[in-house]
């Protein structure tokens, strides 16, 4: 049987990693997006732009992909950094330092770093716009999206191929462990989409319930992962696979907490 705890084990610590500096950085994003929280009909429109975006880099020239990757990453790199130290000559260094490794010291561990470094910016800070009703709403229409996007349509593979074929680390690819020969792919918007879901267990229900989710989450990745690689699928919606995580450990709240309340009665 084939197996892999890489992947699973590093998405964990990339969860725990948003939580920490969730927790470290929320005042400061919070006053760099003046307070500002989606609403659903936002919701409705960044997934339906996602959906429209994976789409069309099918189509875009491969030059005119660069220059867009290279605009967002730069972006995303500036406001982390800003973020940590709030001066904006340092905030350039790392987009530029980006930009330089990747034209000339380009490899599959400097690829992974800025993959796991781009989405862990991102969850960040986009976790502080949602909220838990917002946060369903997008988990409901992004899986959805996802699913139509893999197993119907095959846009999501097709890009993704597409960009990575291009060096952008667009996702974290990993040598599977223990099993050897083989290696796996798991997309930014899965990794943000993981994050979030920590932030708002987090946010919900306090930080050690955001750890032990992260957790529960990994944990059902790896099992469905497992599936998947001892059978046909060959792509799968990761989306489904996080989701079902979060679901198992809400689940286990709502149980633990009833079974306490009877116990605490019994008493």
């Amino acid at each position: 049987m084939i197996v892999d705890f890489l992947l699973p084990s590093v998405l964990f610590l990339i969860g725990v990693a948003v939580i920490f500096l969730h927790i470290r950085l929320e005042k400061k994003v919070g006053r760099i997006l003046g307070g500002t929280q989606l609403q659903l009909k936002h919701v409705f429109l960044l997934v339906a732009g996602m959906g429209t975006m994976v789409t069309l880099l099918i189509f875009v020239p491969e030059q005119s992909l660069l220059i867009l990757f290279f605009f967002a990453y730069s972006v995303i790199l500036f406001l982390f950094t800003y973020l940590l130290v709030p001066k904006w000559y340092l905030a350039v260094v790392p987009p530029v330092l980006f930009i330089l490794v990747f034209m000339y010291f380009w490899n599959i561990y400097l690829f992974n770093f800025f993959a796991i470094l781009f989405g862990v910016s991102v969850s960040v800070y986009m976790g502080s716009l949602f909220n838990w009703k917002t946060t369903l709403g997008f988990v409901a229409l992004l899986t959805i999206v996802d699913v139509i996007q893999v197993l119907f349509t095959g846009f999501m593979v097709a890009s993704a191929q597409k960009v990575v074929e291009l060096g952008l680390p667009v996702g974290v690819m990993l040598p599977m462990f223990p099993f050897t020969g083989g290696s796996t792919f798991l997309g930014l918007g899965d990794i943000f989409f993981f994050g979030l879901l920590g932030i708002q267990s987090l946010q919900k229900h306090g930080r050690r319930f955001g750890v032990a989710a992260m957790g529960i989450m990994a944990f059902i990745f790896f099992l469905f992962q497992t599936l998947m690689l001892n059978s046909d699928f060959q792509n799968f919606p990761a989306t489904v696979f996080i989701i079902s995580g979060w679901l198992t450990s809400l689940a286990a709240r709502y149980t633990h907490s009833v079974l306490s309340f009877h116990n605490g009665q019994s008493s």
